[in-house]
């Protein structure tokens, strides 16, 4: 379900999706999803609202995706032969990373 929720970050009402819930020392604070921002963000649980119909007939500006079969890869460099290759890896690396959102801009 679709609450809206107020960024203190973006200084406005954005739509989310509440992810979880877990109690602070004296208030609730709830982990969102902006499904206008693709990003996650946590706030206060006196800062969520219910949509009303029209803010809903809006479309998503963000999606979230998965790459189908997209797989991890690293640079194995080997100093001693003097070559470097690029080869599977377990997970995905800071710089792979970084290097994947950089295309998407």
């Amino acid at each position: 379900q679709i609450y809206v929720v107020f960024s203190e970050e973006l200084k406005c009402w954005c739509r989310a999706i509440i992810k979880s819930i877990m109690y602070c020392t004296d208030h609730y604070q709830t982990e969102c999803f902006l499904v206008d921002y693709a990003k996650y963000i946590f706030v206060k649980s006196n800062d969520i609202r219910v949509a009303l119909e029209a803010f809903m007939q809006i479309p998503y500006r963000a999606k979230r995706c998965r790459l189908y079969r997209t797989k991890p890869v690293t640079l194995r460099i080997d100093f001693f032969e003097n070559t470097a290759k690029i080869v599977p890896a377990k997970r995905w690396d800071s710089a792979a990373t970084r290097y994947f959102q950089n295309l998407l801009k």
